[in-house]
């Protein structure tokens, strides 16, 4: 029977992420720095809003497109944090998680034969999820960028096949933003186009210096972008599932479907712990900010004095590094220094080809292990420096 499974989802290969967090995951001699899993818990104010919830018996179905209540606190935050302006009834849903968010949203608008424009070095989870579609990812490759996706790259790959671009920022694996002028300049390049973006904005909270803006405040942008957001990263709040979504109502409606039909609702308990976190500015919430600040400092100063170089990440709280000077490819790095060092990162090439050559490290741990990992790490990099000087 097995030949009669779907080829495209037989093709699929679990992500080099899970692949090798769950590989190391049940040894404890080894320092993972691999999941981007805050290790952070999840606010006490949250939480007693989640046990409320309970104690008052809110455990059945909702809305579908979720509370309103939470779907009006989602639209004063996006307006106060990021000065959008999208209606609670129709212009934002209450998802499974940006994961389930991102599912809907390819699926409302893609068809066979579409193409959809990746900035590369990216997150695994696009692609699946575009190929399942039937449409056809086109990586563009942004590493003489600085790692990011310009206006200049986007106009090289347009065809007539284009479908939707995404923008996947601050960036997962690399932690880069795109500037005022960067997104002015693909608004200009985009605007009117049969053309949606998905802008994934899932880590617009935790940016260093640098404040997060999002395309679709841009004049006209709104029409044709879907922004996808959530509580996971941000409030630490992971296996809560709470993403959303924020869309044009005639968007919105095609994606309502998909979501009702895929899983009815989020998780009523979910949402109505959401609603505290998106209400209020939670002290907590910047304090985890300024912690992955600090360890982004850190753990970017003890890198580059071991003499790799790496991208100073603007957000998110991932190092995506070159090993290039070590003259080891990214699964020959990543298996030796776990074999070595007992220290567990993400070789490069799951995040595309173009990331092959580089690691990623995961700084949403305790400074502890960051220590403690840096520590293992430096002699073993060190040594493959100077072996490489020598040969």
């Amino acid at each position: 029977m097995d030949h009669l499974l779907n080829k495209t989802v037989k093709n699929f290969k679990i992500s080099a992420i899970r692949e090798i967090g769950n590989k190391v995951a049940n040894d404890p001699s080894i320092i993972n720095f691999t999941i981007g899993q805050p290790d952070f818990v999840t606010p006490d104010s949250i939480l007693e809003a989640g046990k409320r919830a309970i104690e008052a018996h809110k455990t059945g179905y909702t809305h579908n497109a979720g509370v309103l209540e939470l779907r009006q606190a989602a639209a004063d935050f996006v307006k106060r944090r990021y000065q959008l302006n999208y209606r609670p009834e129709d212009e934002i849903l209450i998802t499974m998680g940006a994961s389930e968010a991102l599912d809907i949203a390819f699926r409302s608008i893609l068809e066979p034969g579409d193409e959809v424009i990746l900035p590369a070095p990216i997150y695994p989870g696009y692609e699946p999820l575009i190929r399942m579609c039937y449409a056809t990812p086109v990586f563009v490759d942004t590493r003489k960028n600085n790692c990011k996706i310009s206006a200049k790259l986007i106009e090289e790959n347009l065809t007539e096949k284009t479908k939707c671009v995404v923008l996947p920022y601050p960036s997962n694996p690399t932690g880069t933003l795109l500037n005022t002028q960067e997104l002015e300049e693909i608004a200009d390049l985009l605007r009117g186009k049969d053309i949606f973006i998905i802008s994934d904005e899932i880590y617009s909270e935790l940016t260093y210096g640098v404040k997060h803006i999002s395309i679709a405040s841009y004049p006209e942008m709104k029409e044709q972008c879907i922004v996808i957001n959530g509580l996971s990263k941000s409030h630490a709040m992971t296996g809560w599932r709470i993403g959303y979504t924020l869309a044009p109502a005639f968007i919105t409606e095609e994606m309502f479907k998909v979501h009702a039909f895929n899983c009815v609702c989020a998780s009523s308990v979910s949402q109505y712990a959401a609603i505290e976190a998106l209400k209020h500015d939670l002290p907590e919430v910047e304090e985890m900010r300024q912690q992955y600040e600090l360890r982004r400092n850190y753990v970017y100063k003890q890198i580059t004095d071991m003499g790799l170089e790496a991208i100073k990440p603007d957000g998110a709280f991932y190092l995506f590094v070159s090993i290039e000077k070590t003259g080891l490819n990214s699964n020959e790095f990543i298996n030796k220094l776990v074999d070595e060092a007992k220290v567990a990162v993400i070789p490069g090439y799951g995040f595309s080809e173009y990331g092959e050559g580089y690691i990623r490290i995961s700084y949403a741990c305790s400074m502890e292990n960051l220590e403690a990992g840096m520590k293992r790490m430096k002699p073993f990099v060190q040594t493959l420096l100077k072996v490489e000087e020598v040969s």
